[in-house]
């Protein structure tokens, strides 16, 4: 499920019990906001901006209901949301996680008495099989490959912001919010590489602390890019602590759902080819950033990701390198990522290995 806003996620702490005996009757807004507030405590950010946008649905379909308050809420009006939500056509996996997610949000109603008991358990999320669980969704390394060539020898795109911002996505593979930590210091043309650093107390955490903390190598065609992106295009601006972002906007340094709105933008297929659903360029409402996310071929920068992961394993780079690279350990790489999807992918990462197989020693010359 794609957001297409590119604003931030802002959480609003609502009304508490007065400490009294009387339960407050709140509305699922409020509800939402103080359960949301009180697993910032212990959650990470992204995964507490994750249960707000899979909750944002149904607290939009209570309000449309005029369900006013939690304890007017049925199982009935939760079986109804959920067929709404399937008939759109949602991935299973997306379904089961709004509907897992709504069921940990009335466990949490229940526990402090806004709601019967016996609620949650009339939440029941599709099972999905195994294979389904992790998104597969993708930049494809042909589409990555052909649009990084357009942007490249492009006269109006090359080392554009989106440009920058693709190709340190794409020979990095890392998280979004390790891209927006970035400030121009991080980033070495001479020795070509980026630094990556864990700055929670300057709103630039990563997403494993301390053990996120690496140096990733680029190649000089990606450091010419980013030269010429710095020198021609970049904002020249600072953060809020004075650091300067190495993607930045006119204002300073991005939100993570302004990135995610540039990226799904940077990536929409009709930059490089003709439009793989029969839209005209001219005229679809996909291609200025508000929209983007909405086109069916434009990606997040976790599909980026994705995509990049499993070129890089395509491209023969062990998965102990790889692992380092993108800060994820061998077994997810392993489990989630080295899998080619065509015989000839298999073919490119283990021919090397395959021709010292011959019984001379050596390979097919």
């Amino acid at each position: 499920m794609s957001e297409s806003n590119a604003g931030t996620y802002t959480l609003t702490v609502a009304g508490t019990p007065d400490g009294g005996d009387r339960i407050p009757d709140l509305s699922p807004r409020e509800a939402s906001e103080q359960w949301l507030s009180k697993l910032k405590v212990s959650k990470a950010e992204s995964t507490v901006s994750s249960y707000h946008y899979r909750l944002k649905h149904f607290i939009d379909f209570c309000e449309e209901q005029g369900i006013d308050t939690l304890r007017e809420l049925t199982g009935w009006d939760i079986e109804t949301y959920e067929t709404q939500r399937r008939n759109r056509e949602l991935a299973p996996v997306t379904l089961s996680h709004e509907m897992g997610t709504i069921q940990g949000f009335l466990e949490y109603c229940a526990q402090v008495e806004l709601v019967d008991e016996s609620l949650p358990s009339k939440v029941d999320p599709p099972d999905v099989p195994r294979d389904a669980a992790v998104d597969d969704t993708k930049l494809h390394p042909d589409d990555a490959i052909e649009l990084i060539d357009h942007y490249r020898a492009s006269p109006t795109k090359r080392a554009s912001r989106d440009h920058a911002l693709l190709e340190l996505a794409w020979f990095t593979g890392a998280r979004l919010g390790a891209l927006r930590s970035l400030d121009l210091e991080d980033y070495s043309s001479g020795s070509k590489c980026v630094r990556f650093e864990h700055q929670p107390r300057e709103d630039t955490p990563l997403k494993n602390g301390q053990d996120g903390e690496r140096v990733v190598g680029l190649n000089r065609d990606t450091c010419d890019i980013l030269d010429e992106y710095i020198r021609t295009n970049r904002h020249r601006v600072h953060d809020d602590y004075g650091r300067v972002p190495l993607l930045a906007s006119e204002d300073g340094r991005p939100v993570t759902n302004t990135i995610r709105a540039w990226m799904y933008l940077a990536t929409v297929p009709c930059h490089y080819s003709q439009c793989p659903h029969g839209e005209d360029p001219e005229s679809c409402d996909y291609l200025v950033q508000a929209t983007a996310s909405q086109c069916p071929s434009s990606r997040s920068p976790h599909q980026v990701r994705t995509g990049s992961i499993i070129w890089q394993r395509n491209r023969g780079v062990p998965a102990d390198v790889v692992s380092k690279r993108v800060n994820s350990s061998v077994r997810v790489i392993e489990t989630h990522y080295d899998k080619p999807n065509h015989m000839e992918e298999m073919e490119k990462r283990r021919r090397q290995h395959l021709d010292r197989l011959g019984l001379d020693g050596g390979g097919d010359e």
